[in-house]
């Protein structure tokens, strides 16, 4: 596992960026942005990372924790998603400067029985002790999957259906809008990068939450990239960037937890079955 936490949000970014040029040309264009207000120093702060998973014993949501337990981050919340068969934990690091983790996993034995029987098959292909691995949050998919699979996974589960193709990576990053000074509020941000052509997530509204519950979420919806899947290329989606703003609790501290109604429709930045 890695003994330096930069390094492993490095090579998780890397890996992410690799596969959302979105993510990478709304990171450019927030500095700019930036380095226009302020003549110092500029940084875009991540408030979180996703990753995602199944409840599979050796691949596990606790298996992916230990990468981040062992760097000093500690569970700080629970949640459940009913209709998606998902539940998730959130961790912090003592230094709260460094990002938040959310890691969901589905849970595969409340799936219908072909879909158990597609994700069994992919999950045989990863070593018993993969998890262990130093890059294992930034390996991707350890299998190959038929178009037909896909498809059967896209109908039942749009989450198992991203992870057949992309597996272990960082689902998104998250611009803390918080730590931008061009822009205080979520809902300009949101307003410029339409202007530059991004296409942000609309389902739940385009900004899910507010002030009411502490934290206000927006979404691009996830760049389109086209694989080679073991019988065809296909194009579907990869991942996509999420902006955040946290309000304060009654101890004027920011909110640091999350809002499952906002996650749950922020989890659809993913869908296939969104034509764009």
């Amino acid at each position: 596992m890695h003994t330096n936490v930069n390094d492993l949000f490095a090579n998780l970014w890397q890996n992410y960026v690799a596969i959302t040029p979105s993510a990478e040309k709304i990171h450019d264009l927030l500095n700019s942005f930036e380095a226009s207000h302020n003549a110092g120093e500029v940084a875009i702060i991540n408030d979180h990372i996703a990753l995602r998973t199944f409840n599979i014993a050796h691949i596990n949501l606790h298996k992916l924790a230990q990468h981040f337990l062992a760097l000093g981050y500690t569970e700080q919340g629970q949640y459940v998603f009913e209709q998606k068969k998902l539940v998730a934990k959130h961790f912090e690091h003592p230094d709260d400067t460094l990002p938040k983790v959310f890691i969901s996993e589905l849970l595969v034995e409340e799936m219908p029985e072909n879909v158990q029987k597609i994700i069994y098959n992919m999950v045989k292909a990863v070593a018993s002790d993969a998890a262990e691995q130093a890059d294992f949050l930034y390996s991707g998919a350890h299998w190959q999957i038929s178009s037909a699979d896909y498809a059967s996974l896209v109908a039942e589960s749009e989450y198992a259906a991203w992870m057949s193709i992309w597996g272990f990576r960082a689902n998104h990053f998250t611009v803390s809008v918080n730590h931008l000074s061009h822009f205080t509020e979520l809902a300009d941000l949101n307003l410029a990068l339409t202007k530059a052509g991004f296409v942000l997530n609309q389902s739940g509204g385009e900004i899910k939450g507010g002030p009411e519950v502490l934290l206000a979420q927006s979404s691009t919806m996830a760049d389109k990239v086209s694989v080679t899947l073991n019988d065809a290329e296909l194009s579907v989606p990869s991942c996509f960037y999420e902006f955040a703003q946290r309000y304060p609790m009654a101890n004027g501290q920011l909110y640091r937890g999350f809002v499952a109604a906002s996650a749950d429709k922020i989890f659809e930045s993913t869908n296939a079955s969104i034509t764009m």
